[in-house]
Parts: C-alpha cells; structure tokens; sequence
C-alpha cells in the first residue's frame, strides 16, 4: 500500500434526489456543511445510480458492476450472492480498518436482522431502517434504549423522533467513535443513513425550519396523470395524483385536529418537499460534526470525502412520490461529491455523464490498485485530479429495474441515456418512455409515440441493446481454445 494511502469518509443517504443541495442550485435547502464540500472538491452534477431502488444499486456502486452482473438485483433477497468482492472486501484485505455505520441492504432486512455478507468490515453499528421491531441485533435501537427511550415509542410520537435521539445522529456518534480509534493503518468509514427516506417524518424542531407554503411547485403538469395512466400496469409505489392530493399510503404527518380541518396539507407535495428537505438539513448538521472531527484530530488533510445518494425520490414531480419502475431525473440522479484537500480539485462542478458504479474503481486506484479487468466502472481520477477534460467521461449511462420491488406487474425495464436523449424500455410492455433532455429537460413531452421521432427511437433502442448485451457476464475468463 501507498506511504501517502488516503481515509475514506464515504456517506451515502438514502433516496436523496440531485437537486437538494444549495451550492448545486438550490434556495430552499440548508446545507452549509455539503456546500463547503462542493466548494473544497468536486461535485458531479449528472451523476446516475444503476437501479432506482436500494438493493440493486449499492450492490452495484460496491461492486463496480451493473445490477445485471451482481444477481442482488431487486429488494427482498434471501442472501448477497458474492458474484463479485464489495470493493470494502478488496481494501480490507490490504490493511484498510473498514467500518459499517448504518444499513447495508444487500439481502434483505424484513423481520431479521441483514445476514452479514464478505464485507470487510471489523467495526459493525447496524441499522437498516429506524425501525424497532427486531429482537436483537439492532445496534440504533440499543442506543436509544441506553439513553432511557424505546424507539417504538419515539416512532409514535406526532412530532418525531427527537433530533438528539435520531438515526442520522446516531450515525454521527457511530462514527466519530470509529475515526477516533488509535490505528496505525488507514480506514474506510461507510456510513449509510438512512434519510431522507420515507415515511418523511423529521424531528419538528427541523420541520418548523420549512414552511410547507414557501416550498416550490413539483415538476407537473395535467398530461402527466394521462401519462401515469398509460404506465399504470408498471410497478410503482404510488399512483399518479395531482401535487395537491399525492398517493401517500402513510401521511407524511400526523394528523392533528389543526390539520384535519385541512386534509389537503398533509398529502401534498410542498408538505412533502418540506419535510424532505428538514431531513437533509438534519444530515447537513451531522456531517459537520463529523468534518469537525477530522478537522480536530488532524485527519482532515489526508481523508477523501465522499457524499452520494442509493437513488433519489420523485417527490411529488410528474404525480408520484417514492420510487419504483420509472427513470425519471429526479429518481435515477443523484448527489456525488469528491474532496480531498491539496489532491482533488477545488470548486469544479463537472457535468460529465456518470455512474455510481465508477465509485469502486475510484476507491481501488486511490489505495494504489489496479481495478479489474471487466469492472463495469470507470475510475474518476483523472476528472478528480484535473488530468483530463472534466466535461466528459461517459457517452451514455444505464440504469436497470428488474422485479426489484415485488408488486403486482414484476416489471422489468432498462433506461439509457446519452447527452441529448433518453430512451426508458418497459419490457412485455408496448409503452416506453423518449424524452429529448435539450428540448425538454423536466421529461413532460414522450415521444415514444411520435411519428417523426421514430427513427430516433430505433437507433437509441440499438444502442440500448448493444450497452446490456456487452455489460453481460460472460463467465470465467477463457484460458483455451476449447
């Protein structure tokens, strides 16, 4: 290993969109910590998950491999596969001290807690969800209990649970402990929190911050619940509503007797968008204290800092909120941020096309190893160390879904997307998505349909094929003729 081997801080939320953060264009949002990041490295703003729903894509970012490649393609798995070493597995194994501080979600965590997979990790604080309803093993709701609280309780309050009691907080004090450890090697602290989740619900004193009234309209307009019609047999977790009556199966609020005077307040989506956006401050708040940490310790200079997102949350945009068989923007892109003091550059706000998947082989190259013949993912290096153009690295992206949430159609579908346009295929399905991202960039025009657009469409459905079909393993590397 490398004399000069870097820390790796890398924080990824979950189901946080691109548009949240406000150094990347945002005037709603409070996130002065994640700004001063962007200001002191690099931020991707045409960054893509490889799947829009959890499992898929953080086997796919820690693997440097397409969802298709890992076989942990949909939510709810039994076991993680190990098709392919998680690129934490590969550093451990050469003298990184690597750290869980959070969720995994590589199998499923549904009434047990995650099997643990070859992970490579030696400090292990779980939590998948702030939820209490394991019997053991639940690494947040012990804390909670330690500190006098039942976490099932706290879920039952109307105003949230406390930010001092919270997950996100409770992430931070995981891994202030992990970095303050006495080592004589380098670490990787992953640390995966779990908002800005649903159910949407921050602690009220972050909720009073954002008044649902000052909050901007979603992407929508009336053709988009004409749209979500024609898409109706296609997976999803909600239906298409107008912004002021979303498809909220569990309220984003309590109902309070104020409240249910005013029913419409608690569905629609500037409700949501404020309650969002008060999770993503609370995140904001916690990452400061663990910078501060660093900055404290004297490790700040030598710590690569990472801020990502799974995927993101449609947010009330075109009539739905969470997420499910759909590639639009706000879904399927995500914040990446890259700092390192006096390697990265400062201040670059590149909009090259790329994927999560090019995190893994980032992170070998950074510890001094070659990535694998194969990988998926492409080193991010050259863009992060100004050695090469930063407004290109990709000609096109991909992202896949297959019956990754189990509802009623078992969609299938793959989205490829090139600098001008992006084609969505619903496979067995005679509907797709065409947008023209110049022309209309907020994705309200399909022209999927369009008889002048057609020949387009054949030559992107081309493409898409020719992308799945030489991202397919292939096996075992070929050592005869025979």
């Amino acid at each position: 290993m490398p004399a000069n081997t870097p820390n790796i801080l890398w924080v990824c939320t979950d189901q946080q969109r691109y548009d949240t953060i406000g150094a990347l264009g945002n005037p709603y949002v409070s996130t002065p910590n994640i700004d001063n990041l962007v200001q002191d490295g690099v931020a991707f703003t045409h960054a893509y998950c490889q799947s829009p729903i959890c499992t898929p894509s953080r086997a796919s970012f820690l693997t440097g491999m397409y969802p298709n490649a890992t076989h942990a393609n949909r939510n709810g798995n039994d076991f993680f596969p190990n098709a392919y070493p998680l690129v934490t597995r590969t550093l451990a194994d050469i003298g990184y001290d690597c750290g869980l501080i959070g969720k995994l979600h590589l199998a499923s965590a549904y009434r047990r807690i995650e099997p643990r997979t070859d992970d490579g990790y030696r400090y292990w604080q779980y939590s998948h969800a702030p939820r209490d309803d394991w019997e053991h093993g639940h690494d947040y709701a012990d804390w909670v209990r330690s500190k006098g609280y039942i976490l099932g309780e706290l879920n039952r309050n109307p105003e949230g649970v406390p930010a001092e009691l919270h997950q996100t907080t409770w992430c931070a004090e995981k891994t202030i402990e992990f970095v303050q450890e006495e080592r004589d090697c380098p670490w990787l602290a992953s640390v995966n929190i779990y908002d800005p989740h649903p159910p949407f619900n921050p602690p009220q004193t972050h909720r009073e911050r954002f008044n649902p009234a000052e909050m901007p309209e979603p992407l929508f307009r009336d053709s988009d619940l004409e749209q979500q019609t024609r898409l109706q047999a296609v997976d999803f977790q909600s239906k298409g509503r107008t912004p002021n009556e979303l498809d909220i199966r569990s309220p984003i609020l309590p109902q309070t007797p104020r409240q249910e005077t005013q029913a419409v307040g608690a569905r629609d989506a500037k409700t949501l968008k404020a309650a969002y956006y008060a999770m993503i401050q609370l995140i904001d708040e916690q990452l400061g204290r663990i910078l501060e940490t660093l900055e404290e310790t004297g490790q700040r200079e030598n710590t690569v800092i990472i801020f990502t997102s799974d995927h993101g949350e449609t947010l009330g945009d075109h009539g739905l909120i969470q997420k499910g068989c759909r590639f639009y923007e706000g879904l399927v892109r995500v914040p990446l941020i890259f700092s390192w003091q006096k390697q990265f550059l400062n201040g670059l706000k590149s909009d090259a096309l790329v994927e999560l998947v090019d995190k893994a082989p980032t992170l070998l190259e950074l510890a001094g190893l070659t990535p694998p013949e194969g990988m998926h993912g492409r080193s991010l290096l050259p863009i992060l160390r100004g050695e090469t153009e930063a407004s290109h690295h990709r000609d096109f992206v991909r992202c896949e879904y297959y019956d990754a949430v189990d509802l009623r159609d078992h969609s299938f579908a793959t989205m490829y997307r090139n600098e001008r346009y992006k084609l969505v295929v619903y496979h067995g399905h005679e509907e797709g998505e065409l947008y023209d991202l110049i022309e209309d960039p907020d994705e309200f025009d399909n022209l999927w349909h369009t008889p002048d657009k057609q020949n387009i469409k054949m030559d992107l459905l081309k493409q898409s094929f020719d992308a799945s079909m030489f991202a397919m393993d292939i096996g075992p590397r070929r050592v005869g003729p025979m």
